[in-house]
């Protein structure tokens, strides 16, 4: 079984980013386990704001002409999502938002169902926590099952954060383990069915204007499930 895994590090800092050791940590844990990785440092991308014209509903493109088509490609044939930024006044770096803002489309059609990810996260402070959960909120959105993360005080002292990439690299293990199905997770498989339910009677109400999207539907074979 031939197992992908992207990594999004939102940091401005570049190889210094310890943002950046986290995603590595995670990604070098799911190479032991066998997955092929790649990583994408999303300050280097050209990503604009979603201007909410739902062109995507009606036909599954983009009005605007950027970077976000060739990352969302990317992200679609990974088999695993590893997303890491740092705290930014208790929220995400604006980069990474842009990224979240312009895949509505992908939250309708539940496009990474079938998908796992997990995320990380550095603070001067102790609330890498909310900024974990955000993340994994945002892949769960778009339909994949979240396996953990790992957060990291970077003032805590020298040793935080090679204890915290420790954990990264158990991190993607669970990862990949998740993958190959060694790890199940029927609480957050219940939550999907009923969000892709929810999803599958709002296009049926907007059928006329939404056609990509219940043509997704009608593909996935979703289209006719009873709750």
């Amino acid at each position: 079984m031939s197992i992908k895994v992207l990594g999004l590090n939102a940091s401005p800092r570049g190889n210094e980013s310890r943002t950046l050791q986290l995603v590595k940590a995670v990604l070098e844990g799911a190479r032991s386990l066998g997955a092929t990785t790649d990583i994408v440092d999303v300050y280097s991308l050209k990503i604009g704001y979603c201007t909410a014209c739902t062109a995507c509903y009606a036909s599954g493109e983009c009005t605007l002409c950027d970077d976000f088509p060739d990352l969302f490609e990317r992200m679609m044939d990974a088999d695993g999502i590893v997303l890491g930024a740092p705290n930014y006044i208790d929220s995400i770096p604006a980069p990474m938002k842009a990224v979240f803002d312009r895949m509505a489309d992908a939250v309708h059609c539940r496009m990474f169902t079938g998908k796992y990810g997990c995320s990380v996260s550095t603070a001067g402070g102790p609330n890498f926590g909310p900024i974990v959960d955000y993340m994994n909120y945002a892949l769960s959105s778009f339909g994949a099952i979240t396996v953990g993360g790992v957060g990291v005080s970077v003032g805590r002292g020298l040793q935080a954060l090679p204890d915290a990439e420790e954990k990264a690299r158990a991190l993607g293990q669970t990862l990949v383990r998740s993958i190959k199905g060694e790890i199940h997770y029927p609480e957050q498989e219940e939550m999907q069915r009923q969000r892709r339910e929810y999803f599958r009677q709002l296009i049926l109400w907007n059928k006329d204007k939404w056609t990509h999207e219940y043509e997704w539907y009608e593909r996935m074979g979703w289209i006719d499930e009873k709750a």
